[in-house]
C-alpha cells in the first residue's frame, strides 16, 4: 500500500496543492487562485473542493494507496493554533483558523498541521532532503524575504508562541536600511532578492558604473537571476553584489551558530542557484565572524529540495512528522 501526504502552500497570489509520496515525489498538483476577497469560509470550503478532486485524481492512478493527512504551509502560519494570524499579503484579517476549519471538512482521521512556510522548508529538508539523519540544523529561505527554520534535537523549534525562528530579522545594521517588517538593518534588508538589488543600485551609484550590463535596468525590472547572468559574464558590480551579500549572510549566519551550534546550514531559494557566487562569500564570512571553537566545524549546504515543489513537499513533511508523534 502506498502511503501520500497533502501538501498545500498558500501564497499571496496562488495557493499549490499536491500529493506527495514517502520519497518526497510529487505525484499530483493543482493550483488555485489565493483570492483577494477576505470570506475565508468561502476560500476554504473552494481549497478543501481542490483537495478532493486531488485525491479522486492520485487514485486513479493508483487505488492501493492510504491518504495520511494534510500539512500547510503559509505565511504567520502557528503550528501551536493551527491558525494564519495578521499575514500581511494574504486578505484574510486578522487571525483564521485553517486546521479547523480543514478538519470539518475532512472529518477522516487525517493528520492535519500548519506552519510558516520556512518551517515547512526544514522540515521537508529533514523528512526528505539533505537533513535525513541531522538532529541539529537551520534552513534559511532566501526569496522575497528571509525566512528560516530552526531545528533542535531533532524537533522544529516553534519557542511558546509558535513564531520562533525570524532569523532574517536578525540586526545586521544599527540604523540601517528599512526592512519590510519597518525595522531598521535587518538581515532581510539586505540578503533577500530584493535586497540584492538594493545593493546592485548602490554600487552602481557608487562607482558610477554606466558601462555595467545592470546599468540600463529599472529598480523594478532587476531580478537577482539578471545580476546573477551579469556575473557569469564577469560584470564587476554584479560580482560585487555577490561578495556584498555573501558577507552580510555569512555574519548573520555565525550569529546563528553561536546561538544553536548546528551541524550544518542549509540555503533555500532563488538566489541560491548563484551557486559559489552566493555560498563562498556567505562561507568565508560566517567563519570570520565565529569564535574559533566553531570554525571550519560547520557545513553550508544548498538545499536538495526542488526549488518548483518545495513549498508543497514541504508542507506534508507535516504530515509525517504528526504521524511520528
Amino acid at each position: 500500500m502506498k502511503k501520500i501526504a497533502i501538501g498545500i502552500d498558500i501564497g499571496g497570489t496562488n495557493t499549490v496543492i499536491g500529493a506527495v509520496d514517502q520519497d518526497g515525489n510529487v505525484m499530483v498538483n493543482r493550483s488555485m487562485d489565493t483570492p483577494k476577497h477576505d470570506d475565508f469560509e468561502k476560500y476554504i470550503n473552494d481549497l478543501s473542493g481542490e483537495v478532493k478532486e486531488l485525491i479522486k485524481s492520485v487514485k486513479l492512478l493508483n487505488e492501493d494507496i492510504t491518504i495520511l493527512g494534510i500539512g500547510v504551509g503559509a505565511p504567520n502560519g502557528n503550528y501551536y493554533n493551527g491558525t494564519i494570524e495578521y499575514a500581511p499579503n494574504l486578505s484574510f484579517k486578522g487571525v483564521v483558523h485553517v486546521v479547523d476549519a480543514l478538519k470539518k471538512n475532512f472529518p477522516d482521521s487525517y493528520a492535519i498541521a500548519l506552519t510558516n512556510d520556512a518551517n515547512a522548508a526544514a522540515i521537508g529538508e529533514m523528512v526528505y532532503g539533505g537533513a535525513k539523519g541531522m538532529k541539529n540544523f537551520v534552513m534559511y529561505t532566501l526569496g522575497t524575504g528571509v525566512g528560516s527554520g530552526v531545528v533542535v534535537n531533532g524537533d522544529l523549534v516553534y519557542g511558546h508562541d509558535g513564531f520562533a525562528g525570524e532569523c532574517g530579522h536578525t540586526m545586521l545594521i544599527p540604523g540601517g536600511r528599512l526592512c519590510g517588517c519597518g525595522a531598521r538593518g535587518h538581515l532581510e534588508a539586505y540578503c533577500s532578492a530584493p535586497g540584492m538589488k538594493r545593493t546592485a543600485f548602490e554600487l552602481l551609484a557608487l562607482y558610477n558604473a554606466e558601462d555595467s550590463l545592470l546599468a540600463n535596468r529599472s529598480f523594478n525590472e532587476l531580478t537577482s537571476k539578471m545580476i546573477y547572468e551579469a556575473a557569469v559574464k564577469g560584470d564587476k558590480i554584479a560580482i560585487e553584489v555577490f561578495e556584498k551579500t555573501g558577507e552580510y549572510l555569512g555574519q548573520g549566519l555565525a550569529d546563528t551558530v553561536h546561538h544553536l551550534a548546528p551541524e550544518a546550514i542549509f540555503l533555500f531559494g532563488g538566489p541560491t542557484a548563484a551557486g559559489d557566487f552566493i555560498f563562498k562569500p556567505a562561507y568565508e564570512s560566517m567563519n570570520r565572524h565565529l569564535l574559533p571553537i566553531f570554525k571550519d566545524k560547520i557545513k553550508l549546504l544548498p538545499s536538495k529540495l526542488k526549488l518548483g515543489d518545495a513549498a508543497i513537499v514541504g508542507a506534508s513533511a507535516l504530515v509525517w512528522k504528526e504521524i511520528e508523534k
